[in-house]
């Protein structure tokens, strides 16, 4: 495995980026194309289909293997003795730009909490896409913490309801009220860990093939976690 460690924007905040992380990703995806098709994500607003993993999964062995993987660079990089999961799946990008909510069309954060973790494990070769993460221009935030949700949230609501539904779709993934800060490439079998609380999206090419089929789409393994140091 090949770890760098990217310190992004202001707040110095860590992304980590491993390459060649499972000895056998191959399998990962074999296992992923050997379930029932996935069905649309429901519960968040991420833009796909989801099959989500839980104990007694035939999948969580592959969880298991990328969080046993996964733990001393977690330990070392974000200083956590352990962690708990929250959730597991395997996921497809399959909504195009046009099909989408307004917010679906912006960056967004996935927990307000420091402690909460993304580890996304790449498991395709579709070009061009990947994670992207931003800087909120009128908060000035690259992170969403719990003392600064309420101000985010009212800004962003603010900047929605002036902006006109039917454009922001047909703009696919508005970027006016962001600045990029830090963008990492989706490659097969590359591992990336982030702090959910960072403002961030996923990018794609205009040629991107929204693919629900887990051999041809944009197949990732998704799981979050919250780290905690050991109490004495």
């Amino acid at each position: 495995m090949e770890v760098e460690v990217h310190e992004i924007g202001r707040s110095k905040s860590r992304v980590v980026v491993i390459d060649d992380f499972l000895t056998d990703a191959p399998n990962a995806v074999d296992m992923a194309a050997a379930l029932p098709a996935f069905p649309p994500e429901s519960r968040t607003g991420y833009p796909g289909r989801r099959h989500q993993i839980g104990p007694g999964d035939k999948a969580s062995s592959c969880v298991m293997e990328i969080l046993t993987a996964a733990a001393p660079v977690i330990q070392s990089h974000y200083d956590a003795d352990n962690y708990r999961v929250f959730e597991a799946s395997f996921s497809l990008v399959t909504t195009p730009p046009q099909d989408r909510s307004p917010r679906q069309s912006i960056p967004h954060y996935d927990w307000d909490d420091p402690n909460y973790l993304a580890i996304l494990l790449h498991l395709h070769r579709v070009p061009h896409t990947g994670t992207a993460f931003y800087r909120h221009i009128a908060s000035d935030f690259e992170q969403v913490t719990h003392d600064r949700a309420a101000e985010y949230r009212k800004l962003v609501q603010a900047e929605l309801a002036v902006d006109d539904a039917v454009q922001a779709r047909a703009r696919g993934q508005s970027r006016a009220n962001y600045e990029q800060i830090f963008q990492a490439e989706g490659r097969f079998n590359r591992l990336v860990i982030y702090q959910g609380c960072l403002i961030h999206s996923g990018y794609f090419s205009p040629d991107f093939n929204y693919s629900d089929d887990p051999r041809t789409g944009r197949l990732t393994a998704n799981i979050f976690i919250q780290t905690a140091k050991r109490t004495s």
